[in-house]
């Protein structure tokens, strides 16, 4: 078995510094460290959430569009990246101010499949899929 713990997801997207402020403004990330790789015209930046989560974000120039779901169970046709989830205090409120910043609604908030828990589903402004997720029934049955 290998050991180890997940530490990001890498975005691509086409516009580096709009999609920077806009994790930095919606989600509270703050900006870890930039690069680039001059001679592929490569850039990046890797944001830091206070709970811990890393989002990089990545941009080269002449990239095509990938999967631009208008839903998860759209985005299951496509083999590859579908999501990145966050686990959240609340969905309904988080998920209102994500649309109120810009984000799209792929699936209001609901019961998820997995009993005690409430989610939802947003697109950032380029068309990546959010996935709300709201544990805490979860958490306090487990503690119990």
């Amino acid at each position: 078995m290998i050991s180890g713990r997940f530490d990001h997801v890498g975005l691509n997207v086409t516009d580096l510094p709009g999609m920077t402020r806009w994790y930095c403004d919606t989600l509270g990330m703050e900006i870890f460290f930039e690069f680039a790789l001059d001679h592929v015209d490569f850039h990046g930046v890797m944001l830091r959430h206070p709970d811990g989560y890393h989002i990089e974000l990545l941009h080269r120039p002449g990239a095509t569009t990938g999967i631009q779901a208008t839903n998860p169970v759209e985005a299951a046709l496509t083999l590859g990246y579908s999501h990145f989830a966050l686990d959240v205090p609340e969905v309904d409120p988080v998920y209102g101010a994500l649309i109120a910043a810009g984000a799209s609604d792929r699936m209001s908030p609901r019961p998820s499949p997995e009993p005690g828990v409430r989610m939802a589903f947003v697109a950032d402004p380029e068309g990546n899929l959010i996935e709300l997720l709201d544990r805490t029934a979860v958490r306090m049955r487990e503690a119990a």
